[in-house]
């Protein structure tokens, strides 16, 4: 790729805005999830940072993630580099509601590393004018096509740095509450890796059989699915990050469980006094 950012499609921007999340254990065991670039706004500056499911990195006491590198044009060097986060307990801010599973990672402390050796991340930032408001969601219909971004199973194009994408539909209305929490259903292949997975109506060309144009808007983030079992129940977990295999006692059945992205909106108050006390993400680059 020799393209700056901005010259990118907008299809293109959104698979420079995950980040694959793997994470490693006091046993030695490996697991991934999916994170996604996010930039909060203040009034006169701009906090970025990494949103994923809590449940992704729970118990464990590392975790990588890869960015891609620019050169100082700002166009991909097409080389990726290893991030690791150790300290957990400072460096993740869990969502202020416990039953929320998610979390966030700041950023600005790494990007900050990397300026000061002249080194600079390629990648995008969703903005918060990307979560649906009310009144966007107030035009969806009851079934739409959704975009899922991230990493099933583990899987990446390990050599572009690139994540997978997936195609579903709503299974319930993303402008109602899923039995009265602010969630929905989605109708989609949601497998092992993909907890943390930014869920959006992206429509190109034409929509609805009667609009022509892009629309574009962050619903949701996958965080858990209905598992059959082997005696036939019906449960909801979360969507597993191991990259063992899944026994077949446990069989998705391709609902996936979105929490409504505005909930990322609620972190505002807790990350600004993060940001008054501006404490450091230890991190490390390379192996």
């Amino acid at each position: 790729m020799s393209d700056t950012l901005d010259e990118l499609s907008v299809a293109t921007k959104l698979l420079h805005s995950t980040v694959r999340i793997e994470c490693k254990d006091a046993q030695g065991a490996i697991s991934s999830g999916t994170g996604f670039n996010f930039s909060f706004e203040f009034d006169d500056f701009l906090v970025p940072a990494i949103i994923t499911n809590r449940h992704v990195f729970q118990g464990a006491i590392q975790s990588d993630f890869h960015y891609t590198m620019a050169d100082a044009q700002g166009r991909s060097t097409g080389r990726h580099e290893r991030f690791s986060i150790y300290d957990f307990g400072k460096a993740w801010i869990d969502h202020p509601d416990p039953d929320v599973d998610l979390a966030l990672l700041p950023t600005q402390p790494l990007f900050e590393q990397l300026e000061k050796v002249g080194r600079r991340p390629f990648y995008i930032n969703l903005s918060q004018g990307i979560i649906a408001s009310p009144e966007m969601l107030s035009t969806l219909d009851a079934i739409e096509e959704i975009t899922m971004i991230g990493y099933p199973n583990g899987l990446w194009d390990d050599v572009n740095n690139l994540p997978i994408v997936r195609r579903g539909i709503t299974a319930t209305s993303a402008a109602r509450e899923y039995r009265g929490k602010k969630q929905f259903l989605i109708d989609a292949a949601c497998f092992p890796g993909s907890s943390g997975s930014p869920v959006f109506i992206y429509n190109s060309g034409s929509f609805s059989g009667l609009h022509l144009g892009t629309r574009l808007t962050l619903i949701g983030v996958l965080f858990a699915g209905h598992m059959h079992t082997a005696v036939g129940e019906i449960k909801v977990v979360p969507i597993p990050t191991a990259t063992l295999p899944v026994p077949v006692s446990q069989i998705p059945n391709n609902l996936g469980i979105c929490i409504h992205a505005s909930r990322i909106l609620d972190f505002i108050p807790a990350l600004t006094k993060r940001v008054a006390v501006g404490p450091r993400t230890p991190t490390k680059v390379g192996s």
